[in-house]
């Protein structure tokens, strides 16, 4: 923080001691930054729109999937970009409630997706249930995929 003070101080006294130099100079730097913050900002804006085309369904279905992995996923692409990697965290709640019963401790699995899903391809597996708060049971419950972070294919 006191190099950035520091940095500050001798920017403007540079500005007032040379305008003539200083304020060209200023001035392409502040559209250089504004071009780079343009730029994240469409790259986030891209990712967005293209996570709200996916399409992630979380069932608890223990007849359809190993013991230790009850929770059946499918994961439709929906998006017009091949989807590269994605991350997210499950979330349990009653049906007609708003309080996640999905505790996030550390030991809590870690849920990713498939290395690449093109367009429209659909993937399905059978993921490990987060740990829930006592008293709840697994099938009493709605799952759902929350905090997803993807990377898709430029």
């Amino acid at each position: 923080m006191l190099f950035g003070a520091i940095l500050i101080l001798s920017w403007l006294a540079l500005l007032i001691r040379y305008p003539g130099k200083a304020l060209p100079i200023s001035l392409a730097a502040l559209i250089g930054l504004g071009l780079v913050a343009s730029w994240v900002l469409w790259q986030e804006g891209r990712e967005t729109r293209h996570l709200a085309h996916l399409e992630l369904r979380l069932v608890y279905a223990p007849q359809r999937c190993p013991a230790d992995r009850p929770l059946a996923l499918e994961l439709k692409n929906g998006s017009d970009a091949a989807l590269l990697e994605l991350r997210w965290q499950i979330a349990a709640y009653r049906p007609g409630d708003s309080i996640n019963l999905a505790q996030r401790l550390y030991e809590s699995p870690r849920y990713s997706g498939p290395g690449e899903l093109l367009p429209g391809a659909t993937w399905q597996d059978c993921l490990p249930l987060p740990s829930l708060r006592s008293g709840y049971r697994a099938s009493t419950l709605e799952f759902r995929a929350e905090r997803l972070q993807g990377q898709f294919a430029r």
